[in-house]
């Protein structure tokens, strides 16, 4: 019982102390301040997964495997329909939905002509994991960068963001997906709290 209640308590208490990370390559945020837009672009390729640093095609089949012995062919189609949807839509909307919930003097959005692009690149992906009452959050690792939209080869600013824990989203934690989308939020939010400290 003492046991049971110990992970009950680590799983709550880790996601508040837990304390994000980003370091700057080069550059800063001063290009931005006469900025209203910027446009966002994502990749998700070569992307590695869990502390084994699975390849995406690794850990979709280890959890197709998982899926498919537990709950049968159905409910892997349902998930990985999900996967693919977070994948190529959702996981960078809440990106978005991040930095702009933090960031009131810049739009961030996506097909937007403007003068400088924000190019989020995934790294690393913990899903986390849940089990009933106790739940470990998804953690996310990218490279952000700065570019000229009109040159892309010129970068202004480059971050990268460090096992930033997923918390404080509403969305399906009990979901992997669901896990990693809220992981792309609070990474932009964190984000867009550096960018507010150099617009004052």
């Amino acid at each position: 019982m003492k046991n049971l209640l110990l992970l009950l308590f680590m799983a709550i208490t880790t996601p508040l102390f837990a304390q994000s990370k980003l370091t700057y390559e080069n550059g800063n945020f001063d290009f931005l301040k006469d900025q209203s837009d910027v446009n966002v672009q994502y990749k998700f390729e070569n992307v590695t997964f869990q502390v084994d640093n699975y390849t995406e095609a690794q850990y979709l089949e280890r959890r197709k495997t998982e899926t498919l012995a537990k709950k049968g062919e159905d409910a892997w189609k349902e998930w990985s329909g999900n996967w693919n949807e977070h994948r190529e839509s959702v996981f960078i909307q809440r990106f978005i939905e991040g930095l702009n919930a933090k960031s009131k003097k810049i739009k961030f959005g996506k097909d937007l002509k403007t003068k400088y692009t924000l190019l989020v690149e995934t790294k690393w992906v913990y899903p986390g994991w849940s089990g009933g009452m106790i739940m470990q959050p998804a953690k996310l690792s990218t490279v952000v960068t700065f570019v000229e939209t009109e040159n892309p080869a010129k970068v202004i600013a480059k971050i990268q963001t460090d096992k930033i824990e997923g918390v404080g989203s509403k969305v399906d934690y009990g979901m992997e997906y669901g896990r990693i989308s809220a992981a792309y939020e609070k990474t932009g939010k964190e984000l867009a709290k550096e960018i507010k400290k150099t617009l004052k």
